[in-house]
């Protein structure tokens, strides 16, 4: 048997060193971009796999599936859906401020329709992302790490010409961190790159006279210009958006309100999420001017329109529209990425410093290779050179040696004694040869048509121009304005060629201010069927249809029409409910489920009590509970502004039976389960805060239960069923609270 050794350490030390190795795996390894190149591990790889794979801007497309499969094979053991939701995203125009993936088939729509199966959708690179993002990897200008089995090796970065973290933003949610960068305009960027390659110094506020601030691929409007500097100097805060809403007019001096750009919040579900809450402001009389929308986006672009009443205010429902949906939204900044192999939160200056030193890297190791290439070349060229002019003495050594080696070493090193000279002056002259390897390597292999007039002419054009870039290449890796020329000219090849117009705006806008019509006050009716389904109408409705409506409903109030409703619930809650919210009309309308305009859910809690929150105001109400706690509470506690609240206490397995008006001149009658009644007086009931359990109100046999709670007044005829009979409650003999209660003779 081997020995074995058994480490014994502090289990939370080893739980804490495991999850900070797996935060930090998911932080750097996952989920977060890094500053050079601004893409995170699963877009690299992927990226980086189409290249190898020679699906090229200019080449026909493959199926997603093969790119997928090789990605996860060589480079990303992640799951292909990671794999396949990156790519996607890299060919979606609505998402990416530069498409990185030229996509061919059903990549998803902007109103959140998924992209097809793999196996459908073809890819290739973007012609950027050739040009801007993968050129240059023969050159040795980044480092190669193993892929994950050692079988392959992956680029650690790839050398992208332009800063794609903010050209093309980022999200992503790590462990205890996010990011979440805007896209910016492509010309911006490289503006205000080669603004800072001219003067280091440069202020954030001198960086934004080149970029005006993002640039959404959906457009819309940016409405707080001047919170833009704080953002991008600290890297954090929150951008607010507008979509761009326009006034068409129509004949019959009749309006119509059309949303051509949406704020970038409302890709996908979004939208649906809009058209939902417009209809809901028409369904809750919020509005009466809209009379119908439509959503007419395709292809081409977004259109929703919205038509109005004749002599609709447009303006007032375009503000409408702001305060009340998604059309203004905030977009969170979060500019986290990965520095030095950190996480680093950094401003707009911060992460140019970054690009810019990184292009600095890639353009030294890129003409450092350059250099090196063309002096080799140099050192065989001027070896040919001098060749031609002593082409006869270096045939006479070919023709006289017995081997390739023994030619090689005598025009390396001018060894003689093993070659066949025609003459004494031949060998002396070819004693003297002092060829490299390289040039003897270059002399052995040239073809005999070099020697052609023409092709040595050739050689020397050669060879001049040879020197003219090993003098380029030298002079960019030893100034650094030379260097400097070079990475801008670039950049502004780019920019020319890829470069297009601003979409989204940026300006101060003012505080959207929608004046809401102010209602009528009047009393109307509350009806609510057994099914949840709530409605009002006016009193006169009620009372011609009073017979029919309590017969079809479980709830009949009278309210105003400019107040709350209290719903008290069996899990100790009150929810409130505005009567604005619910739709006001005819009698026989279905109405609204009071889940859709309230927190109460139907599906885990049952009403117990429900009332006007203005008869709460003079009142005490009287909770209790299925393990027989009772208290009073004051009515005023219960008027709050939020929708929902604790009303109660509740022990563990308890839950609220009656919640009733109270007062000191009635009395309790409290009945099991077990079919024990026991009467007191209401002023033995203690006043408690809504936050306290109570007191017992009656002690119970083992397994019994409160099942009712009734108040009766003095000389009163309430009478409550008691197995197949009925007991008069005002009868029963009076007692104090906290007692066992008596059971009715038979």
């Amino acid at each position: 048997m081997q020995d074995s050794q058994i480490i014994r350490t502090e289990y939370s030390d080893v739980m804490k060193k495991s999850y900070i190795d797996y935060a930090m795996s998911v932080i750097i390894a996952r989920a977060l971009p890094d500053v050079r190149d601004g893409l995170k591990p699963v877009q690299r790889r992927t990226l980086y796999d189409m290249h190898e794979l020679g699906i090229r801007y200019d080449k026909p497309y493959r199926k997603c599936a093969r790119i997928v499969g090789d990605t996860m094979g060589k480079y990303h053991p992640h799951g292909d859906s990671s794999i396949y939701e990156a790519l996607v995203v890299m060919a979606q125009e609505f998402k990416k401020g530069m498409i990185l993936v030229d996509g061919h088939g059903n990549f998803g729509s902007i109103e959140g329709d998924g992209a097809a199966a793999m196996r459908y959708t073809e890819a290739r690179l973007a012609k950027i992302t050739q040009d801007a993002y993968l050129a240059d990897l023969d050159k040795d200008i980044i480092n190669f790490l193993p892929n994950f089995d050692e079988t392959e090796k992956e680029p650690e970065v790839l050398p992208v010409r332009v800063p794609n973290l903010l050209v093309n933003g980022a999200e992503g949610i790590a462990v205890g961190m996010a990011t979440s960068i805007p896209t910016h305009n492509l010309c911006e960027v490289i503006d205000a790159v080669k603004a800072y390659m001219k003067n280091d110094e440069i202020s954030t506020k001198q960086l934004l006279k080149y970029i005006k601030g993002p640039d959404f691929p959906t457009g819309g409007i940016v409405v707080n210009k001047d919170d833009l500097l704080n953002i991008y100097e600290t890297g954090t805060g929150k951008i607010k958006l507008r979509g761009k809403v326009d006034t068409e007019e129509l004949k019959g001096g009749k309006k119509r309100l059309v949303v051509s750009e949406i704020p970038y919040t409302m890709i996908g579900a979004g939208i649906g999420k809009f058209l939902n809450d417009v209809c809901a402001l028409v369904e809750t009389k919020k509005t009466t001017d809209i009379v119908d929308i439509s959503n007419m986006s395709s292809k081409e672009g977004i259109r929703i329109v919205i038509e109005l009443k004749k002599g609709a205010d447009a303006e007032n429902l375009t503000n409408m529209l702001y305060k009340k949906t998604r059309l203004e939204d905030t977009f969170g900044v979060n500019m986290l990425a990965v520095a030095n192999g950190r996480p680093e939160t950094m401003g707009l200056k911060k992460i140019i410093e970054h690009h810019v030193d990184f292009q600095f890297e890639l353009a030294t190791r890129k003409y450092k290779t350059l250099l090196r290439k063309e002096q080799d070349k140099k050192e065989i060229q001027e070896g040919l050179i001098k060749a031609c002019d002593v082409i006869d003495l270096i045939i006479e050594i070919l023709r006289g040696s017995q081997s390739v080696k023994d030619a090689k070493a005598c025009l390396t090193a001018g060894r003689t004694e093993n070659i066949k000279f025609k003459s004494g002056i031949s060998k002396k002259m070819a004693a003297m040869l002092r060829f490299t390897d390289r040039q003897a390597q270059a002399i052995l292999d040239m073809r005999l048509y070099k020697l052609i007039g023409l092709e040595i002419e050739a050689l020397m054009k050669e060879h001049e121009e040879t020197l003219a870039n090993i003098s380029t290449y030298e002079d960019i890796l030893n100034n650094y304005d030379s260097m400097a020329d070079v990475i801008i000219a670039d950049l502004d090849r780019i920019k020319k060629e890829y470069g297009r117009k601003r979409r989204t705006a940026v300006e101060n806008a003012e505080e959207a201010v929608y004046e809401e019509k102010r209602i009528e006050e009047q009393e109307i009716v509350f009806l609510m069927d057994r099914f949840g389904y709530a409605k009002t109408v006016d009193a006169a409705t009620y009372e011609r249809n009073k017979e029919a409506a309590g017969a079809e409903n479980k709830y009949i109030l009278s309210c105003m029409n400019t107040g709350k409703l209290c719903v008290f619930t069996d899990t100790g809650k009150m929810h409130q409910i505005k009567v604005t919210d619910l739709p006001f009309g005819k009698f026989r309308d279905k109405g609204l489920p009071i889940d859709n305009v309230s927190n109460f859910d139907s599906t885990k809690e049952q009403i117990i009590y429900l009332c006007d929150a203005e008869q709460l105001r003079f009142a005490k109400l009287l909770f209790a509970t299925r393990q027989g706690m009772l208290k009073k509470v004051e009515g005023t506690e219960f008027q709050v502004l939020k929708r929902t609240i604790a009303a109660t206490k509740l022990s563990e397995d308890d839950a609220v039976i009656a919640v009733e008006i109270i007062t000191d001149n009635l009395e309790v009658v409290l009945q099991s389960k077990g079919g024990y009644f026991l009467k007191f007086p209401a002023g033995e009931v203690p006043e408690k805060k809504k936050g306290a359990i109570g007191v017992r109100g009656m002690k119970f046999k083992k397994k019994d239960e409160l099942m009712h709670v009734y108040l009766i007044g003095e000389g009163s005829e309430t009478k409550a069923p008691y197995g197949d009979k009925e007991i008069d409650l005002g009868r029963l003999k009076a007692a104090k609270r906290d007692g066992t209660g008596t059971k009715p003779r038979g």
